[in-house]
């Protein structure tokens, strides 16, 4: 039995405080999309450039990476878990670089998932590298796979071509980092920014749709759904994190900042508000089992 860390009154956003392989064994319920950003097993001690100031690249025990079998066993895992939970046709996309995507992809192949694209985004301000001896690195990969090769995915056309002034909207994606007013409740170290994950949302969903987020992070996956009218199951196993999330979802229910956000999306040309009317869940059949 399953116990929610928190839920939001209109029951569009809910929070799970545990592993998600654990947590996702515990019930059966289908969602239309999947985002995970799975840890990238950097944290060997690296360096790079935040702020004028040089730091380690070191994020937690979390991103410490075993032996290449331990981390093809955690994705493998993970990505089964994930596909017992999603709709026939439904689509998962998943985040990473070339220290896990690889891996990722292949594994995807291996457990009956179609890829669709391979999304690059191409980060508008990215931190300098500092040894001078790599290209800077200013991009992360964001696999797209539907559920079934033979089953119709969603993909909401129109709008990403009205998004992209008309043209249709190619696999590289041109965006900024996270912005000091996605930090007002404090930062994840690998938090995304909202432009990136509404974006997708809007991509591949329809208001009201059940999103899932097996690494919730921050939960900038849940911000974004909420504001685009989606619903949101976040599972994450770091207390900090957790309230974190927590923190950032009762911003929301301030009505003023809501629409804040949203004109800072709109500003960015990612969404335009009057798609988005904000309207209170109320009842829906289709609900999470706890």
């Amino acid at each position: 039995m399953i116990t929610p860390y928190f839920k939001s009154e209109d029951k569009a956003f809910t929070l799970i405080n545990e592993d998600c392989i654990n947590a996702l064994s515990k019930f059966d319920f289908k969602f239309d999309m999947i985002f995970a950003d799975p840890p990238y097993f950097l944290s060997n001690g690296g360096i790079s450039y935040n702020a004028g100031k040089i730091v380690c690249v070191d994020k937690g025990d979390w991103d410490k990476g075993g032996t290449i079998d331990n981390i093809i066993d955690f994705n493998r895992k993970w990505l089964t878990a994930c596909r017992e939970k999603l709709k026939y046709n439904g689509t998962i996309w998943i985040s990473g670089t070339h220290h896990n995507i690889f891996i990722i992809a292949s594994i995807l192949l291996e457990l009956g998932y179609k890829i669709l694209n391979v999304i690059t985004w191409a980060k508008t301000n990215p931190p300098p590298n500092i040894s001078c001896r790599y290209f800077t690195h200013s991009t992360e990969f964001i696999l797209w796979a539907r559920k079934s090769p033979k089953i119709p995915h969603k993909y909401n056309y129109d709008l990403m071509k009205k998004l992209n002034d008309g043209k249709q909207m190619t696999d590289v994606w041109k965006l900024p980092t996270i912005a000091r007013w996605e930090k007002t409740c404090g930062k994840h170290p690998t938090q995304k920014p909202l432009s990136l994950l509404t974006r997708i949302i809007l991509a591949s969903t329809n208001q009201n749709d059940w999103i899932l987020d097996p690494f919730a992070g921050s939960s900038t996956t849940g911000i974004a759904a909420n504001l685009c009218n989606r619903r949101y199951l976040g599972i994450e196993k770091d207390p900090t994190f957790i309230q974190l999330s927590v923190n950032r979802r009762l911003e929301l229910d301030n009505l003023c900042l809501r629409e804040k956000y949203l004109q800072k999306l709109q500003d960015l040309k990612h969404i335009h508000l009057n798609e988005l009317a904000y309207e209170p869940t109320e009842y829906y059949s289709n609900e999470l089992p706890f």
